[in-house]
């Protein structure tokens, strides 16, 4: 058999893993690398690990769409602070994390040859997941602030096209898109009969008074906005894989099969700290990100050191600085030397589409106090001595 007839010979290969045998390979490697945060889950959320356990039932497999209290609480969530207003809670799905929640959505709304419209610099498992669908993406450009540019994007739609995406606060830039913007964004899918998929996994990292925006409250009855939701960033339990998705009532047959063939039911144990983390609220993950943003400053500060051989676009919100670094030499070849000569681990920018020049992803969500100066001084001292050599 050969492997290249496989549809995955044309999907790109997930660069984590590959960055992260490379800290292995260096022990005491400072990693700015993936997307993580640096605590752990609000006591409510453990809570429920006992009240789960207590039910023997709770072993079996549950409702596709996931358990009806979780599916409550998001949606009092979704309309409460999103401003999000569904006609019926079937528009709700529980999902392994907005990463399959992205994926539901695609194999819901295409067929293969489809297009799909992604702002670059893109999240690369949104590239990643298009084309496992066989369909394809279209990239467009963002300007020099890493801001939508909207003609691109209506340039950009072709019969093929399906929908567009947006991130907001945004992995991999940290920019975040005001809303008449997103509101644009919006308008253009409805005037277009296209899907609006809006990714919003880091609603609550935002900086400097800019307040995160859900494009589907710009959309009543959200019958063509697909948002997207995790709780394992701002809730701080990534490896528990849970997430959900909002979107349009006529999506939901279709997205219920996808779930079903590809997951059963969403992990009940992680739904019941789901329920736990949601009843915590809000309030926790902002007192968390007030730390973070405390942390963000300190890594601005260092990194405007290098504003002479880098480009540093300031991000608004999520926990990302994507550096333009201004080399001849590539990126990997750069997070490379980063690694094994200074002790540093950052994410190349050729993953997430930027083909032209070297970006860098910095993540610094998981650092601390005491680690961030030291982690981020190793990237500053690194990229100078490479760059000037």
């Amino acid at each position: 058999m050969n492997p290249q007839r496989s549809r995955m010979a044309m999907v790109q290969s997930p660069i984590i893993p590959v960055v992260g045998e490379l800290i292995r390979q260096h022990p005491g490697t400072i990693s700015l690398g993936q997307g993580v945060v640096s605590y752990g889950p609000p006591p409510e959320a453990l809570a429920q690990i006992a009240p789960f356990l207590s039910q023997p039932d709770n072993h079996k497999y549950k409702a596709v769409q996931g358990i009806l209290p979780l599916i409550e609480a998001i949606v009092h969530k979704l309309k409460s602070e999103n401003q999000i207003t569904l006609a019926d809670p079937r528009q709700v799905v529980v999902t392994a994390g907005s990463n399959m929640a992205f994926m539901n959505g695609i194999l819901a709304i295409t067929q293969p040859g489809d297009e799909i419209i992604l702002p670059t610099p893109y999240y690369f498992n949104h590239e990643m997941a298009i084309a496992m669908a066989g369909c394809r993406a279209i990239c467009v450009p963002t300007d020099d602030q890493y801001q939508l540019q909207i003609e691109a994007m209506t340039a950009a739609i072709t019969p093929k096209t399906r929908a567009i995406v947006t991130i907001s606060p945004n992995n991999p830039t940290g920019a975040m898109y005001p809303a008449p913007v997103l509101q644009q964004v919006n308008q253009l899918c409805r005037d277009h009969n296209l899907y609006h998929i809006s990714d919003e996994a880091y609603e609550y990292f935002t900086a400097g008074g800019v307040s995160h925006t859900s494009p589907a409250r710009f959309d009543p009855g959200c019958q063509h906005t697909i948002s997207l939701f995790t709780l394992s960033k701002a809730y701080g339990f990534a490896s528990w894989r849970i997430g959900y998705m909002a979107f349009p009532d006529h999506l939901s047959d279709a997205i219920l099969k996808i779930q079903d063939t590809l997951l059963i039911c969403p992990p009940v144990i992680c739904q019941y700290a789901a329920l736990g983390a949601l009843q915590a609220g809000r309030a926790y993950c902002e007192k968390q990100g007030s730390e973070i943003a405390t942390i963000r400053q300190t890594v601005l500060d260092q990194l405007a050191e290098l504003a002479d051989i880098c480009t540093i676009p300031s991000p608004q919100g999520s926990f990302y600085v994507l550096l333009k670094v201004h080399t001849t030499q590539t990126d990997m070849e750069l997070v490379e030397q980063l690694i094994r000569t200074y002790g540093v681990a950052v994410i190349p920018g050729c993953t997430f589409g930027m083909a032209q020049g070297c970006y860098l992803r910095v993540a610094y969500g998981a650092l601390q106090a005491d680690t961030v100066k030291t982690g981020i001084g190793r990237l500053v001292h690194g990229l100078q001595t490479i760059v000037s050599t």
